[in-house]
């Protein structure tokens, strides 16, 4: 499905911001990869610019690959931006770079969504998903391009039905130069956990569109280049159980068709856990990992943030069991709560060293707008507005305290020795339970095999012989050559490198102790 014009010829410019460094983004693996520059392709602007009528001529920048020219702001008639919260100084320089050229620039997306007034000197904010708004932007600028005498919001009221989205426009992007693909199935979570503004965005009733729809996304990110790992950005892969039991199906087939080149990856509930006949079929599609939300292993902590569902199996049992069928879990972490005590960073160092889960994204709490917990610290006056801190919530404990804790678990969590045996307990108890899949032709070709060479060479430099772990490396990278698992070594090494050298900035004072943090910092992921 596509907009309808009335006739005219517009060139829009799509322009997606830089991202400030954060834990999440990996950007310390890019030097060991081939050429990797970002993390994933923008799954909002992609899919506006292939809803935009026919006619209409669309141009795409990533600056997290590279500065929008000059050139490209004098060939526009409008830009187009998106983004998150922790893009907001930079959602914000674009906008002023494309005044200068005096366009008129629309901003939508998750951020302007949840807080239009953080963004005063737009032309445009569009408000929600893509439906009624979408459609009357177009409308206006089909008329007239000119800027406006004062700030236009427009806000969804009737959303398009996602089975009739358009496929991303992945041909916009280098996809080959980023970290994971990106694919979205579905819109919105059932549940209601305090601090998270999903439901309050998209909605609990989970949108979703049809395998058919994702099929021919796939098909179309491989035919863009993409060959490595497609992640699933939905809120809650299982929001919808029954959808998603319909869609597993056609994954699988879909893999056995292509020869498996594709690892899939999705965010769900830990209570996937209770659910073994997804968790097989997903292993049948070859997801390789999950992100769960585990937030606290404290039971009265995750009653408090109504996240009960967390506790519908123990939770180190649950993540064994997502192990057991050959996936690795990734995990969110929040310090900060009121729940928390002077010793609650031992608690979570002791649960991460017993669940042997890699990668946790350990945050400070951060109260969004169009949240429970951000109504409940407005009425309890424990919300504060001061852009110098990593939080806007007044804590219970002392502010340093937490801050300081946070950073400890940061230091002894991601020391580097600590780091690769998690890795190695995963090569042994959950990547052995992974679908023994077969060497595809495509897998064997020349330019698979060169990407492999140049991964190791930079690997082996810059963490083997420059690094300084070397000790530490070389003992987990002996142990996957005499197993002959370079793609467990390749794999391992990329996302371990990134930890141990964003924890040392973090525990160092370099970093923000929150990812969602509306602290303003320069954008320390540079466009070149």
């Amino acid at each position: 499905m596509r907009a309808e014009s009335n006739g005219t010829i517009r060139r829009i410019l799509c322009v997606f911001p830089r991202y400030t460094s954060s834990f999440g983004t990996f950007e310390y693996a890019y030097p060991l990869t081939d050429g990797v520059r970002a993390f994933m392709p923008p799954q909002g602007l992609l899919l506006l610019a292939a809803y935009l009528p026919k006619e209409w001529q669309v141009r795409f920048v990533d600056e997290n690959l590279r500065r929008t020219t000059a050139e490209e702001f004098e060939w526009a008639e409008a830009v187009f931006v998106s983004g998150m919260h922790i893009q907001r100084q930079q959602m914000n320089d674009i906008c002023r770079h494309a005044h200068e050229f005096d366009l008129p620039v629309a901003l939508g997306g998750p951020s302007v969504s949840a807080c239009p007034d953080y963004y005063p000197s737009f032309d445009y904010l569009h408000v929600g998903e893509l439906g009624d708004a979408t459609n009357q932007l177009i409308e206006i600028l089909s008329r007239d391009t000119s800027r406006p005498d004062h700030q236009v919001v427009l806000t969804t009221k009737d959303r398009i039905p996602m089975t009739e989205f358009p496929i991303p426009a992945y041909e916009l992007a280098d996809v080959k130069k980023y970290f994971l693909g990106s694919i979205q199935y579905s819109s919105g979570c059932p549940y209601q956990c305090e601090f998270c503004d999903i439901p309050g965005l998209y909605g609990r009733n989970p949108r979703i569109k049809s395998p058919e729809q994702i099929i021919a996304e796939l098909d179309r990110l491989r035919e863009c280049g993409m060959t490595d790992t497609i992640y699933f950005v939905d809120d809650n892969f299982i929001g919808n159980r029954k959808a998603a039991m319909d869609l597993l199906p056609h994954l699988i087939e879909w893999q056995k068709k292509t020869g498996y080149v594709m690892r899939l990856a999705c965010e769900a509930t830990l209570n996937i856990a209770k659910r073994p006949e997804i968790l097989e079929k997903m292993r049948e599609a070859y997801f390789t990992t999950i992100f769960c939300g585990i937030e606290t292993p404290d039971p009265d902590a995750l009653k408090a943030m109504h996240k009960d569902h967390n506790m519908m199996v123990p939770i180190l049992e649950g993540v064994r069991t997502i192990n057991s069928h050959g996936m690795e879990v990734v995990s969110g972490i929040i310090m900060g709560l009121d729940s928390d005590k002077p010793n609650t960073s031992d608690v979570l160092l002791a649960f991460i060293e017993e669940s042997q889960i890699p990668l946790l994204t350990i945050n400070l709490l951060q109260a969004l707008p169009k949240t429970p917990l951000w109504d409940r610290l407005e009425r309890e006056g424990r919300l504060i507005n001061d852009d110098g801190r990593d939080s806007n919530v007044d804590f219970l404990l002392p502010y340093d305290d937490v801050v300081a804790s946070w950073k400890h678990c940061m230091e002894v969590a991601y020391e580097p020795a600590k780091v690769y045996a998690r890795f190695q307990y995963q090569c042994d108890h959950t990547y052995s339970n992974r679908l023994k899949v077969p060497v595809s032709d495509e897998m064997k070709t020349w330019p698979n095999i060169r990407r492999a060479l140049v991964m190791l060479r930079n690997i082996f430099w810059k963490v083997g012989v420059l690094g300084n772990y070397r000790r530490v490396f070389w003992k987990f990278a002996l142990g996957r050559i005499r197993c002959g698992d370079l793609e467990g070594l390749i794999g391992s090494t990329l996302v371990a490198h990134h930890l141990i050298t964003f924890a040392r900035a973090a525990s160092s004072g370099k970093q923000n102790a929150s990812n969602y943090s509306v602290r303003l910092r320069e954008a320390a992921v540079p466009a070149e």
